[in-house]
């Protein structure tokens, strides 16, 4: 009897481990969502080059963190990150494209402007 009230005195000592979301995982599945809206406009390609780059950036630090201790953060924390990644990823490339055709119908409306002294 002394020996089965000592045990429960004591306690189950073993509890899973606390897991905590990782620290910008919201904020690179927002700036990944953020950087697929600025991709579109002309002007404002760029700002989705920026955010996908530092979204990227962002990402690959928080994976390097989720990988080493990947028992201490959240599943759904992880998949915030790689849904970021995604949607940078896929900005990134739509902006660089929308900024090509931007500077390209820059340089091509400036070669039709008659300032650059070829005008008959």
């Amino acid at each position: 009897m002394e020996e089965q009230t000592n045990q429960t005195s004591r306690g189950n000592f073993y509890q899973p481990p606390f897991q905590v979301n990782l620290p910008n995982s919201n904020t690179i599945l927002i700036l990944g969502i953020l950087s697929l809206i600025f991709c579109w406009w002309h002007i404002l390609s760029f700002v989705g080059i920026i955010l996908s780059i530092v979204t990227l950036s962002l990402s690959r630090k928080e994976l390097a963190i989720f990988y080493l201790q990947p028992s201490q953060y959240t599943l759904s924390s992880l998949n915030n990150v790689k849904a970021g990644r995604v949607c940078a990823t896929i900005g990134l490339i739509i902006s660089i494209v929308v900024f090509l055709v931007a500077l390209l119908m820059i340089i091509g409306f400036l070669t039709l402007l008659p300032i650059w002294g070829m005008v008959d």
